[in-house]
């Protein structure tokens, strides 16, 4: 594999610029159960994504939603004269790791324990924008036909 590139001072100036996130941290459901509900909001615009999480039954859903609600107020903070609607965002990137596992015991049969583990998560998410990713359209360049000279 080839060596990762780190990002000049610059770069990431430029990048907490124009991306706005949202970090949830600690929280007290599976890092598994928490994903299942991430990839149904992964790379959705950020009206679909609300609608997704707000009929999704599951408990995940419902610190997404939140989390979602805080991107947006993030990305409000930053650009406070442009409309939500205008600005075609999206969720960009969100990303589960595991936190912290506590560690339980519980009696079972013959003297014995069995271990519970407690699993917890940490979420970040980002939000970003269709109209930043807009690239002017190249004209399409026309292969030059060669004449051959008739004889």
């Amino acid at each position: 594999m080839g060596a990762r590139k780190r990002m000049t001072a610059e770069q990431r100036k430029d990048m907490r610029k124009t991306s706005y996130s949202a970090r949830l941290g600690k929280c007290p459901t599976s890092p598994r159960k928490m994903r299942l509900v991430a990839d149904l909001i992964r790379g959705t615009n950020v009206e679909t994504a609300l609608n997704i999480l707000k009929n999704t039954h599951k408990e995940p859903s419902k610190k997404l939603h939140k989390l979602l609600l805080s991107a947006i107020a993030n990305w409000q903070s930053k650009n406070e004269a442009v409309r939500i609607e205008e600005s075609h965002l999206y969720v960009k990137e969100i990303i589960v790791d595991s936190a912290r596992q506590l560690k339980r015991v519980r009696p079972a049969p013959q003297g014995r324990a069995n271990r519970i583990r407690k699993r917890s998560n940490h979420v970040v998410l980002i939000l970003g924008s269709k109209k930043e990713q807009e690239v002017p359209e190249e004209k399409p360049q026309t292969k030059k036909v060669k004449e051959t000279a008739k004889a």
